[in-house]
């Protein structure tokens, strides 16, 4: 399983990816989620994805190898982000449809979801979820945020604290809580996390990182939510007696 969240604010967009990808009694692997596409100057997209891991890395493999070979079309040559995720949704159903046309008697799943994120050209950031059918919605004011994967856990802070006009750094802080929710409820989702902060006009993809278990601010912020909601909890009023 995953968790994916990406978030489309005043400022900028926030990304903040799991890594692992199976989790069992005796095997769990690691991959990243988070995979960026950029020319300096002009455009950042970032993609985010939960799902099949076969199917997830050949989408992002056939969209690196269209930038590469100059196919047309390609990420590079999308002239808005709307037509990024048409570009993405596309190559979404070619790749589940080849691979599920290929093994029709499989009960496999070769369906997943997908975040694309960025900015191009004059355009303002933006934010589109895709669907395994190659559609997808876009974030707006009202609704500034998307997750794939294990989202029900991490899913409340986010509703109760984000807004579209939230700085980038305290979305970045509670969508790493949120993460950290889901990683106490959840086996399946787990460490490192990958996550990156896109300022708006900047078309710089830098601001990259990874997170590992021993952190020192995801460390930090962890331990001060949980103890946060301890002692907001032992403050509230006892349920009342009868009589």
């Amino acid at each position: 399983m995953t968790y994916c969240v990406a978030m489309r604010l005043s400022d900028g967009l926030v990304f903040a990816s799991d890594s692992r990808t199976n989790a069992g009694v005796d095997h769990i692997a690691t991959f990243k989620k988070l995979h960026v596409f950029s020319k300096e100057g002009e455009r950042v997209l970032v993609i985010q994805s939960a799902g099949n891991l076969a199917t997830t890395q050949s989408i992002v493999s056939l969209l690196n190898e269209r930038i590469q070979g100059q196919h047309t079309p390609n990420l590079m040559q999308m002239g808005t982000m709307y037509d990024a995720a048409t570009l993405v949704g596309e190559t979404v159903r070619e790749v589940i449809h080849r691979d599920s046309a290929a093994q029709q008697n499989s009960s496999t799943i070769f369906g997943c979801n997908m975040l694309l994120g960025g900015q191009i050209g004059s355009e303002v950031p933006r934010l589109f979820h895709i669907y395994p059918e190659g559609n997808f919605i876009e974030a707006t004011n009202d609704t500034p945020y998307f997750q794939i994967g294990e989202s029900k856990y991490g899913k409340p802070i986010i509703d109760r604290v984000l807004t579209v006009d939230t700085p980038l750094e305290h979305a970045m802080c509670c969508a790493l809580i949120s993460i950290d929710s889901t990683l106490r409820s959840n086996l399946s989702v787990g460490m490192p996390l990958d996550v990156m902060i896109y300022r708006a006009n900047t078309y710089d993809a830098s601001e990259q990182r990874r997170i590992t278990e021993n952190d020192p601010y995801f460390t930090d912020i962890r331990k001060a939510w949980s103890e946060g909601l301890v002692n907001t909890f032992r403050q509230l009023p006892p349920f009342p007696a009868q009589g």
